[in-house]
């Protein structure tokens, strides 16, 4: 798998000394020259592609990565040929890790879904202020801590999380997560019975240290519950309304 270079508190790539590469990939001139150009002045080195196909060029794969691999990724989600949907999902059918903001003119919970679903990070519905999606770039190019010596494997009620292998069983049953699904859980597990509001739960994910209107949160929730609770199995993520979510296991919370 691919790693992401995380970014400095200056916004340059660590122990590179560059600007972070954002790939702009949307069908529409006048986005895409908008877009370079408010990226560019915010200090970022913008890369462009204008449908599915060239994305995956400059792209690669974790085997083959290109010289200009990006660090971050802007996709659209509605383009002829090659979706944004479709893209997403061959970059981490590649092994691609690197991060996908997904941008849309549509705001409906089912579009969130499927793009969340295809391995992207994040989702912005247009129109969107420059700054905000700025701000949720340098969020996304941070790197997460990683897990702590001897807590490779973690346990809550019948869920183990094993952070080396990215590997998730519910009651000995496998679950196939996404990058994010897999981090959202490792941050449920390790706080079991604790209700989390989404503003804790946006900054230790997502490293939105800002305040950002989204529910991208409730969004990954759902699709979360989805994967935990097929085949019949009782519900372990609970709303607390007002509040927000937490993982009730063996009777706790």
């Amino acid at each position: 798998m691919t790693t992401t270079p995380g970014i400095d508190d200056e916004g340059r790539v660590r122990d590179a000394g560059e600007p972070p590469r954002i790939l702009v990939v949307d069908d529409d001139p006048a986005i895409r020259r908008a877009l370079e150009r408010g990226l560019r002045l915010a200090g970022y080195r913008v890369l462009l592609a204008s449908d599915g196909a060239a994305a995956l060029a400059v792209t690669g794969s974790a085997e083959h990565p290109t010289p200009r691999a990006p660090h971050v990724i802007v996709l659209d989600v509605a383009m002829p040929g090659c979706s944004g949907i479709e893209v997403c999902a061959t970059l981490r059918a590649r092994g691609i890790e690197t991060p996908v903001l997904m941008l849309s003119a549509r705001d409906e919970t089912a579009d969130r879904i499927t793009g969340l679903e295809s391995g992207a990070d994040d989702y912005l519905v247009k129109p969107f202020d420059l700054r905000e999606l700025e701000l949720r770039l340098r969020a996304l190019l941070r790197r997460r801590p990683p897990t702590p010596p001897g807590e490779a494997v973690l346990r809550a009620g019948p869920l183990v999380l094993d952070a080396a292998a990215h590997l998730a069983t519910n009651d000995g049953e496998p679950v196939n997560l996404t990058r994010r699904e897999f981090a959202l859980l490792d941050v449920f597990v390790r706080n079991a019975g604790q209700v989390l509001t989404r503003d804790q739960l946006l900054a230790r994910v997502w490293g939105y240290d800002f305040e950002v209107r989204t529910d991208v949160v409730d969004t990954f929730v759902s699709y979360l519950r989805r994967k935990l609770e097929a085949g019949g199995r009782p519900r372990l993520l609970h709303t607390v309304r007002g509040v927000g979510f937490v993982l009730r296991v063996d009777g706790r919370g």
